[in-house]
């Protein structure tokens, strides 16, 4: 697990986040990258934002879960930059991806979000 969130995701559910994402990406609108993620997070935009568990230094996306809890914003950590890239319709790895909306995935999301809330109230 990465060393800057508090609470891990079961893989079934990381994996269905990045199925989100690309439904996302291709019905809704989605923010790529750490920069855009944490802009959407900022302006309450984000319903969802998605981290790359393999960031190196870790510094880089340390901002984000803190800033995400206080702007009331669900938030987890996925497989690989590389997956997440994918997920997001990039050739390249990526860091972070903000959900602006689902789209078609909206229920996918709303289940997701209610399991995430699960988790983290434990």
């Amino acid at each position: 697990m990465a060393n800057y969130v508090k609470f891990e995701v079961p893989k079934e559910l990381a994996e269905k986040a990045l199925e989100i994402v690309e439904i996302a990406r291709n019905s809704g609108k989605i923010k790529k990258g750490m920069n855009e993620t944490t802009k959407a997070v900022e302006r309450g935009q984000a319903k969802l934002v998605v981290i790359a568990n393999d960031i190196n230094p870790p510094e880089i996306v340390m901002h984000l879960p803190p800033l995400c809890e206080e702007k009331n914003i669900p938030y987890l950590v996925a497989s690989s930059k590389k997956d997440l890239g994918t997920s997001a319709g990039l050739e390249v790895a990526t860091s972070a991806v903000a959900i602006i909306d689902a789209g078609e995935a909206k229920k996918q999301l709303m289940e997701l979000i209610e399991e995430l809330k699960k988790i983290t109230s434990k």
